[in-house]
């Protein structure tokens, strides 16, 4: 019965599946992609209130770097758990709670007054945060078939793009407008703007969305089916582990190296660019904050190509490894054209399109090895493991510039690293993450 059933669903033209994924796509995108902005205006508010933060509450470089990443730290311990949780009470209602609780932690950042206030709210705001992108990401292999995966994932990682783009140069323009309004400092007033929206749009999310496509009484019947289908025949082939076992799989371990080599590399950029700027004589807040849009302009330009050419060739392995040997030139050429602010955001804009654009290639691989439980977990493991990234990097820069002075030794390092990590996307990945996702002939 299931066999005659696929085979009917198969007989439905190509136009039909494609026009039932943009349907998809034009209910759960737009909404994803805001909350997903959101999440990394965080990452860019916290790079520009750097030297205000420094200045008014004593704080180094190291210490800057080392509280920073206890943001990762409270994610990292709480990720898997809350992948776990978000899978058993479904996403919808999980989501929202993430994103609630995240944004009133955000938003508590205004109270810090002392070095160790600073650490623990970074902790918490992690904590509260866990889970939410990979949590998105499984979400995602509930809607939509492994071919259409890279343009999808892409469209969710635009967010990361739209966070520089246009969360860099609104960071400085709150930094040197609103300094001292109603006694706010300029800082203060970042981290209100990255924490109340989040709370308004967990309430929008809890009446959005649905938790998989069996309850999308937006679609027909028969477009249910269509894409149910699909979708079981694909995670047929995959086979379903368990929750446990799928985190001691050898391709998540080595998938969980791999993003790791990535996060270091994004953090590089996410945490360092405008300071990076800013030594190379890069102006007024205002200014640092359109120079440090220009490589996620870029990163949002190569995301959306490679996104589509993925899709049609299939070859994922070889596109990510392509991307972070982009990367690693541009941080060679950052650290070496470092006190130019011209040829410096050349640079930073090379890097920002192969490490921004890296990221939404490489989470196309994990769906080809993982489905259902074991999707929810085993995603989780390897965004933890590659968050991991976010601790070192940020306190490596930061330690390296402490003792040397300047950020050139580090960005060398974070690029001899980019160059490994495409060497293992080419020579060691197991077959099955090495397979073409070309659909299969209906």
């Amino acid at each position: 019965m299931t066999i005659t059933m696929a085979t009917a669903v198969d007989l439905d033209t190509d136009i039909n599946e494609q026009k039932v994924i943009r349907r998809i796509a034009w209910r759960l995108m737009p909404l994803i992609i805001v909350c997903y902005f959101f999440a990394f205006f965080d990452r860019v508010n916290i790079s520009f209130a750097k030297a205000a933060l420094q200045a008014d509450l004593g704080l180094s470089n190291t210490a800057y770097g080392f509280g920073a990443s206890l943001f990762v730290v409270g994610y990292v311990l709480l990720e898997v758990p809350s992948n776990m949780l978000l899978y058993r009470f479904g996403a919808r209602r999980w989501i929202a709670r993430i994103m609630i609780s995240w944004g009133l932690a955000t938003a508590a950042m205004i109270f810090v007054r002392s070095e160790w206030q600073f650490y623990a709210l970074r902790f918490v705001i992690g904590a509260m945060e866990a889970g939410f992108a990979p949590g998105i990401l499984y979400y995602l292999t509930l809607w939509f078939p492994k071919s259409h995966r890279g343009r999808m994932t892409s469209v969710f990682f635009l967010a990361t793009a739209f966070s520089g783009i246009i969360g860099a140069p609104i960071s400085g323009l709150i930094l040197n407008y609103l300094h001292g309004l109603h006694g706010l400092a300029g800082w203060q007033w970042l981290f209100l703007a990255g924490g109340i929206p989040c709370v308004a749009l967990g309430v929008v999310v809890l009446l959005r969305l649905d938790d998989g496509i069996e309850q999308a009484e937006w679609l027909s019947g028969e477009e249910r089916r269509l894409i149910s289908v699909r979708l079981d025949r694909q995670n047929s082939g995959i086979g379903e582990h368990s929750a446990w076992r799928s985190l001691l799989m050898p391709g998540v371990l080595l998938l969980g190296f791999i993003y790791f080599l990535i996060q270091i590399a994004s953090y590089g950029l996410n945490f360092w660019a405008p300071d990076l700027i800013k030594a190379a004589g890069g102006g007024s807040a205002a200014a640092i904050g359109f120079l440090t849009a220009v490589p996620y302009i870029c990163g949002a330009i190569t995301m959306l190509a490679v996104g589509r050419m993925s899709d049609a060739s299939g070859e994922r392995p070889k596109f990510v490894a392509g991307l972070v040997l982009a990367a690693a030139l541009g941080f060679f050429a950052t650290g070496a054209f470092d006190k130019n602010v011209v040829t410096l955001v050349a640079a930073l804009a090379i890097l920002g399109g192969g490490v921004v654009a890296a990221i939404p290639t490489f989470w196309t691989l994990p769906p080809k090895i993982l489905a259902g439980a074991g999707a929810a977990s085993g995603i989780a493991l390897i965004n933890t493991l590659g968050q991991l990234g976010g601790i070192v990097s940020p306190v490596m820069v930061g330690s390296v510039k402490d003792w040397t002075g300047s950020s050139t030794p580090a960005l060398y390092v974070i690029g001899t690293l980019c160059v490994l990590c495409a060497l293992l996307l080419l020579t060691v990945l197991p077959r099955g993450l090495k397979a073409n996702d070309l659909p299969e002939p209906g």
